[in-house]
């Protein structure tokens, strides 16, 4: 029997469904796409979307789409395209189950008493990351290039103790900013702030392409941590992460630019980590694999738009940054206290894929 679909049901619900699946593979047809365009995102509500596809997926759609549930309306030629395939005498295989959906649990008062600054607070995972400390009782030194994103997210949290700080972090004078705003207790930093390549190889890359994103991804960072790192030495203390990215740990996750200066990242990290160790400074990263953020991927080149696509073809499920700042969270908390100089790929098994 077909179960009630609706906006709130999530993508491979209504892909799975009876009905829902046929008529939403037909939208899909109508628009020269498959079912495989969804896949990262099946465990998402499908009123998501909305926010997802900027534009192309508006909510008259979604309306449509269940009132043609409702009615039954599945395509004339739904049962021979969506049949069930006979599965073919072989080898046993081993399907991908749907997990359960994720929930978030907040720990109250485990940063209670801490200054942490985080970057790129705005929006995607540095979003997420603020959020969390926040709500876990954390003063967030929320830093961010704009100015609306900042004040839309203290508006959210308007009983949290939250600075924002617009600012550059490639910056020398945006750094010195960010310090003076966070005051003489910085007890973690959580370096998120980033940009993504335009995915070319090294011959089709371009000085401008490069030069920004170490700019952003390996200068900016490093010149942070290396602002708040004297006072974390004083009083031997501090936690910080960086996020790195799957191509830190691989090469077909991204262009040659990026995936340089995410491996520039690691090497930030385990520096770090054996530097300031013993002073009581853990240093960490996480890698992230697939996650919802505002950050997009431009295929510039011919060439790498193939090979990456290539390499993503074991692409796991895309998650929502609320799952990375729980990695991120408890690596900046006392929860991470034995842990340095590690990369810890949040990534869904990408990196064993």
């Amino acid at each position: 029997m077909t179960q009630t679909l609706s906006a709130g049901s999530s993508v491979g619900t209504w892909l799975d469904d009876p009905t829902g699946g046929p008529i939403l593979r037909d939208l899909l047809a109508q628009a020269g796409q498959s079912a495989d365009v969804l896949r990262p995102v099946r465990k998402l509500a499908l009123k998501r979307l909305v926010t997802l596809s900027k534009g192309k997926f508006p909510p008259e759609l979604i309306d449509e789409l269940v009132r043609r549930v409702a009615a039954g309306d599945v395509p004339a030629t739904a049962s021979t395209t969506d049949a069930a395939p006979v599965p073919a005498a072989g080898p046993v295989s081993v399907a991908a189950a749907e997990r359960p959906e994720w929930v978030e649990r907040v720990s109250t008062g485990r940063f209670t008493g801490k200054t942490v600054i985080v970057t790129g607070a705005g929006s995607g995972i540095g979003r997420a990351t603020a959020s969390r400390v926040a709500r876990e009782g954390g003063r967030v030194v929320a830093v961010d290039i704009s100015q609306e994103r900042l004040d839309d997210f203290v508006a959210e949290h308007a009983a949290a103790d939250i600075v924002p700080v617009v600012a550059n972090i490639t910056d020398d004078d945006a750094i010195a900013g960010i310090i003076a705003a966070a005051g003489e207790q910085i007890d973690a930093l959580a370096n998120v702030a980033g940009i993504m390549d335009d995915m070319t190889p090294v011959h089709e890359g371009s000085d401008a392409v490069w030069k920004r994103v170490f700019a952003i991804n390996v200068d900016g960072t490093m010149k942070l941590m290396r602002a708040v790192v004297p006072g974390m030495l004083e009083r031997q203390s501090g936690s910080i992460v960086y996020v790195a990215s799957e191509a830190a740990l691989r090469g077909s996750a991204a262009g040659a630019a990026y995936t340089a200066s995410k491996h520039a990242v690691v090497g930030l990290t385990k520096s770090s980590a054996y530097m300031y160790g013993p002073s009581g400074i853990r240093v960490n990263a996480v890698a992230p694999g697939p996650t919802i953020t505002n950050i997009e991927a431009n295929f510039a080149s011919a060439l790498g738009a193939e090979r990456v696509r290539a390499g993503m073809a074991l692409l796991p499920n895309a998650v929502e940054p609320d799952a990375l700042a729980a990695s991120i969270t408890f690596l900046l908390s006392d929860d991470g206290v034995n842990v340095i100089g590690q990369v810890l790929a949040s990534d869904g098994g990408w990196s064993v894929a």
